[in-house]
């Protein structure tokens, strides 16, 4: 297909430079001080350069676990214990690309083509409000029939609907790059974060594995989308890349190389920072690739980026294992979707033969809800449904205010202890409400003296006292 009039943004450039950031990757001798130094300053909340984020990559095996010991703690300052939960929603799986790895490619004639009537999409919220979901992410395939109007209309759509107590406060995107016209309608639609991966930031790997002539092979459109997206005024954006189509290390520096153009030219870095690995697909159960990542790499580039982007939720999906997910949670992770799926109808509609031909990729985590949310409490974390910042205006900028020196976890643990207590009375089963009872009554003793304890006090009360919502709504 030709590939249409694209209008760019103002400020449009290519600022990843290959040869730069191989450079930087290049064997050469470490500076131990300067590695330690670079620590410290992640450790006092600075983002780091991209030349220093490459010097973490090059640290041996002993060097590696003081890494971990600064994600750890840095972690912990930044986030406390609170664990951001979504689910992701697929509307549309049409796609007039052809990437080499994905099962909505359109050259896939296993995949079972659909798009959800408003009707069916009301139905897939509905049931997620059902289980307790408060955010979600709605994905597209990217094709001329889910353009802007058609996201911003199934945004708004899914606003409306209403559960007995559910409701869905946040709705993320992930769909096609549009024009900044495109992004002011989805903006006006109330999105919550707008999310796009380069899925590689290697020239070279891009033209391979997305093919000419499709609206994916523009390299500069699809980089240049967060730029439009902020002169639009949609100031949370998501990036991400796919790990295993280059070297890992490469993807590193285009991401955090990505994340320091954003905050410069911007004043405002990403919300967040995902980086899922190859998965096998409908029409590709084979993803050998000679740039697999294993798991030790994995837990250590979610190390690297915790201390190169301290102000930025990072995102480990459902495409891993349940195992790994909880040991990255220590250390970066920051956000998880939960009780996912990831096939047209999915919520609804009971698995069958054909369920792979309707998925993007496989996943790894399949655990319900309720049991992420009971091991979670188990391990001493706050699930949190928590969307006051967005409601109350304090994305973008002044979302990294507040983010980039560490204060944000004063405002969101509070609320993340309002949403969980929701959870509790509305959804848990007995078992997750008991585990999470327990940390309530933790959490509570940490909370400072003032209105907004007194307030969780009386909820918590109301809760083990009574069945009934009404005396702690």
């Amino acid at each position: 297909m030709l590939t249409p009039m694209r209008t760019l943004s103002q400020h449009c450039e290519d600022f990843i430079h290959d040869d730069v950031i191989e450079d930087l990757l290049r064997p050469q001798p470490l500076d131990i001080g300067h590695f330690r130094a670079i620590v410290a300053k992640s450790l006092d909340k600075q983002a780091l350069e991209v030349a220093e984020t490459a010097m973490l990559l090059r640290a041996s095996p002993e060097l590696r676990q003081e890494v971990f010991e600064a994600a750890r703690e840095l972690k912990r300052t930044v986030y406390g214990n609170r664990i951001v939960l979504f689910a992701p929603l697929y509307i549309g799986n049409f796609c007039v690309n052809d990437c080499t790895y994905c099962g909505f490619r359109r050259t896939n004639r296993e995949a079972v083509r659909r798009t959800l009537t408003d009707e069916e999409v009301a139905g897939q919220v509905k049931a997620l409000e059902d289980k307790g979901h408060k955010r979600i992410i709605v994905v597209f395939g990217e094709h001329p029939a889910y353009d802007a109007n058609v996201i911003a209309r199934t945004v708004e759509g899914i606003y409306r609907v209403h559960s007995n107590h559910g409701e869905i406060r946040r709705v993320n995107i992930n769909a096609a790059p549009m024009d900044v016209d495109g992004f002011r309608r989805v903006k006006q639609a109330g999105i919550g974060t707008y999310q796009i991966f380069q899925e590689t930031y290697h020239h070279a790997t891009f033209a391979k594995v997305h093919p000419a002539g499709t609206l994916k092979s523009d390299y500069l459109w699809r980089l240049d989308a967060m730029g439009r997206a902020f002169e639009a005024g949609v100031d949370d954006v998501g990036i991400g890349a796919l790990f295993g189509l280059y070297d890992w290390r490469f993807e590193v520096l285009g991401l955090v190389t990505h994340a320091r153009h954003l905050q410069d030219r911007y004043g405002c870095g990403p919300h967040t920072v995902s980086f899922p690995r190859l998965r096998p697909a409908s029409g590709n159960a084979d993803v050998t690739s000679p740039y697999a990542v294993s798991d030790d790499d994995l837990k250590y580039l979610i190390a690297v980026l915790r201390l190169s982007v301290p102000y930025t939720g990072l995102i480990l999906t459902a495409r891993e294992p349940g195992s790994l997910r909880r040991e990255a949670l220590g250390f970066g992770v920051s956000q998880i979707d939960a009780g996912s799926r990831v096939e047209i109808g999915g919520y609804t509609e009971a698995g069958d033969a054909q369920q792979m031909n309707r998925e993007q990729f496989e996943l790894g985590d399949i655990r319900p809800l309720d049991t992420i949310m009971r091991d979670l409490l188990r391990d001493g974390y706050v699930p949190s449904f928590c969307t006051a910042c967005y409601r109350l205006g304090r994305t973008g900028q002044h979302f990294m205010e507040f983010a980039i020196p560490g204060f944000i976890h004063t405002f969101c643990t509070p609320n993340a202890l309002t949403t969980l207590m929701e959870y509790l009375v509305d959804y848990a089963s007995e078992e997750t409400r008991s585990a999470g009872l327990a940390l309530l009554q933790r959490e509570l003793a940490r909370v400072p003296e003032g209105p907004m304890k007194q307030t969780l006090i009386t909820r918590l009360t109301a809760i083990q006292t009574s069945d009934s919502r009404d005396l702690y709504v």
